[in-house]
This record gives structure tokens, sequence and C-alpha cells, in this order.
């Protein structure tokens, strides 16, 4: 920012060096405000008007609008909430995790992380019923 002294009356302006040097600015970034979602005109760049890139009614979908598979739960909820009546969901579901089916769509990253945790969490307690009955049989 640069400071200014109007002579005539005494009044310090301040003025962004980026709204003197506009030729200097990247051609995107002559067009848009500092505000999200906002563009200026050329011609109203003097008076400091914005106005909307886009209306509420040019409503474009975007790539999170749509549901996801599986009734709209996304596969890792499906497969972890249907793993209590059939497990192997879970491990479909941690193959998936693992294989970063994420990076499709975020939106599925917990889910497959909780089938993730949950196959952990089986492993961890087949191994202690396993220890368990091994050292009562042994006796």
């Amino acid at each position: 920012m640069e400071e200014t002294v109007d002579l005539r009356n005494g009044v310090e302006l301040a003025a962004s060096v980026s709204d003197k040097h506009l030729d200097l600015l990247r051609p995107s970034a002559r067009n848009y405000s500092i505000f999200r979602g906002q563009a200026m005109d050329v011609a109203d760049h003097e008076k400091g008007n914005y106005t909307l890139i886009r209306g509420p009614e040019d409503f474009q979908t975007g790539l999170y609008d749509k549901p996801l598979p599986c009734y709209g739960c996304g596969i890792g909820w499906f497969s972890f909430l249907f793993g209590f009546l059939c497990p192997p969901l879970w491990y479909y579901a941690t193959i998936l995790y693992f294989g970063n089916y994420y990076r499709k769509d975020p939106r599925e990253r917990a889910g497959l992380g909780a089938s993730a945790i949950a196959v952990t969490f089986l492993f961890h307690l087949s191994c202690l019923i396993v220890c368990v009955l091994m050292l009562t049989f042994s006796k």
C-alpha cells in the first residue's frame, strides 16, 4: 500500500500499488476482486463496483453434488454397516481404502477408513481368541 497526501484538503489517502499498475498483474488478477466469487468489469474498475461471476440461476452441478453410490451413503459406509452381517465386506472396503479409491471421491474416505479400522479390530480380536484357545487346550 502506498500513502499519498491530497494537497488541496490535507487528507491522507491510501491506494494499492496494484490499482496504479494494472498492467503488471496477471490477466486473471486484473479482473477479480479480493472477494471470492466476484469479478470486476474493466470499466467499473475505476468506480470500485463489483459484479458477480455467476448468478443464482446459473447453477452448475459440481463433482460432489451427485449422490454417492449404495443408496447415497457410499461404498465405505455401506461396507462398514453390512460388514457386521458379512465381515468380508470390511476386507473389500479396506482394499479399496489402501488402493486410494477415495481419490475419486473424498467423501468415501471416512467410511472406507472405518472399515479398515473394523478389520484391524477383527484381526486383533481373532488373534486374542486363538491365543486364549491355544493356552486352554495346551494344558
